[in-house]
């Protein structure tokens, strides 16, 4: 389908030689991996991954693409969610869910299991990641309440794709 190695070797050049567009670069990762039915499409995680090496590898500074990757994230859950509430059930035939009720069905488990926690939660597991605020939308979660678990969880998942490729490159002393 793509060759995932070259997109990720095509995106840190890109960013490398234009060190300015880095926070909006992950802004749009961020948000495309967070919006439902486009982050099935988007290897955002392998690239931020990426993009944090490149963030201690060329001396970028880390507080403006942290922050750009939070951003991009809450806004994406935020617009899931509104889908969700907005469209209600037919959110749920919408292409490609439409042809994955196995993972609708476990996001409505997870997020009824675990309720707003599930917002939070549900934002580092994989594909739940940009299910689970539709669905939330789709069961009518109290908009505070999502807006809450989805800012704070977008700032600690941003550190969680960021730092982890910073920080082996510094303790490699790179």
């Amino acid at each position: 389908m793509f060759d995932l190695s070259a997109i990720v070797a095509a995106t840190t050049a890109f960013v490398e030689q234009h060190h300015y567009l880095a926070p909006a670069v992950v802004f749009g990762l961020a948000f495309g991996e967070s919006l439902a039915l486009i982050s099935f499409f988007i290897p955002a995680t392998v690239l931020l991954l990426a993009i944090g090496a490149l963030i201690e590898a060329a001396g970028l500074h880390f507080f403006p693409i942290w922050l750009a990757a939070a951003a991009g994230a809450a806004l994406g859950d935020a617009i899931s969610y509104w889908l969700g509430f907005h469209y209600k059930e037919r959110a749920k035939n919408f292409w490609p869910l439409s042809r994955r009720p196995d993972l609708v069905a476990r996001a409505e488990d997870f997020f009824q299991r675990f309720g707003v926690w599930g917002v939070a939660i549900g934002r580092f597991f994989g594909p739940l990641r940009a299910v689970v605020p539709l669905i939330a939308g789709v069961l009518a979660m109290r908009q505070t309440h999502f807006q809450v678990a989805n800012v704070a969880s977008a700032g600690l998942w941003a550190f969680a794709m960021l730092a982890p490729g910073a920080a082996a490159l510094k303790l490699m002393g790179f």
